[in-house]
């Protein structure tokens, strides 16, 4: 009996202290879940339009065009133990992934908040590129100077917030065509750079040095854009570039007589370049769970997408694939006649 006994309490002990520590010990994932979502169409969290477009006739819009977000439990200062992980396995919405898949290792969550609130301002410049160009409206594209190296030419030069035009005469089109142009020239070269300063046009000489086997004037740069007209976009505090179609799809809409959605609940996702091409985004799975629980009954889904939605989606929910900005836009057309359109 006393072996028994001894044996039973060893046991409790160690089950206890299994518990602790599944319990105290953390884990490195991260939970994913449906987030917020917001349409394009309609207000922002503070209850004002979404998008705004000033200098520039619009049109009513009637329906949704929702953009889409994923939530996130755990992560940097905010463990989750096996208990967390396990209930977020279990549940049909959710997935729980690496946390260095979500924050970058050495990265707190502030920083990476950060940077999603970076993207999404970009994104929301891109989507308006993306939008104009659709509708065969011009605007320009300027190469902006961010910053300079330390212990390089143009850190004496050149300033933040500098526009570069040209390189030798050469009109610069955008970070790439830049990059070119000062390759082009074997260190040591002397570049006569074109830049707009404050209003100002300058011809400014700037030497080229190596790095690692190649010409540097030691910038970096960033590709922005100046419209003919205005347009606001306001998410609040929600950042991220895969809302950059959605955005798009705004603007046409708003910028356009032909009502896009035809009074209908469509969502959607993926982030867009300039030109149009849609690309693919990461939870897919919960961004279409948060598209039906808010009634949408479409879903735009970035082609290269498709594969991750295999089994996961919702009932009630039909899926659109799309490539380009253009595709969405016939798709919606489409949608609006009672047509079909390719699916996942």
């Amino acid at each position: 009996m006393f072996r028994r006994s001894l044996t039973l309490t060893i046991a409790g002990i160690a089950t206890l202290i299994a518990i602790a520590v599944a319990v105290l010990v953390p884990v490195p994932y991260v939970i994913l879940l449906p987030g917020p979502t917001l349409n394009t169409l309609g207000n922002d969290p503070s209850g004002q339009p979404l998008i705004k477009i000033s200098g520039h006739q619009t049109y009513p819009t009637t329906g949704h065009l929702n953009m889409v977000t994923v939530g996130f439990n755990g992560g940097p200062g905010v463990r989750l133990n096996i208990f967390q992980a396990l209930r977020g396995w279990l549940s049909p919405t959710n997935a729980v992934v690496p946390e260095a898949e979500i924050f970058p290792p050495g990265q707190s969550a502030q920083q990476t908040h950060t940077q999603d609130i970076e993207q999404m301002a970009s994104s929301q410049e891109t989507a308006t590129a993306a939008a104009l160009t659709e509708l065969h409206i011009p605007y320009q594209t300027v190469t902006v100077v961010i910053s300079t190296h330390p212990g390089y030419p143009a850190s004496t030069v050149l300033k933040a917030g500098d526009v570069i035009e040209a390189v030798n005469g050469k009109p610069v089109t955008g970070p790439a065509s830049l990059s070119s142009a000062i390759s082009a020239h074997p260190a040591g070269s002397e570049l006569q750079l074109t830049v707009l300063r404050e209003g100002q046009t300058l011809s400014l000489q700037v030497a080229t040095k190596d790095s690692g086997g190649k010409p540097i004037i030691g910038i970096e740069v960033q590709q922005q854009y100046k419209f003919p007209f205005t347009v606001t976009i306001d998410v609040g505090n929600i950042g991220g570039p895969s809302a950059g179609m959605m955005f798009a799809l705004g603007i046409i809409d708003m910028l356009t007589s032909d009502n896009l959605t035809g009074g209908k609940f469509i969502a959607g996702t993926g982030e867009i370049t300039p030109a149009g091409q849609v690309q693919p985004i990461g939870g897919i799975q919960q961004k279409m769970a948060a598209a039906r629980s808010a009634g949408a009954t479409v879903f735009l889904t970035p082609s290269a997408n498709c594969a991750n939605t295999a089994g996961a989606v919702p009932a009630g929910l039909r899926l659109a694939k799309v490539s380009t900005l253009s595709q969405a836009v016939s798709d919606l057309e489409a949608l609006k006649a009672g047509k079909s359109v390719p699916s996942c």
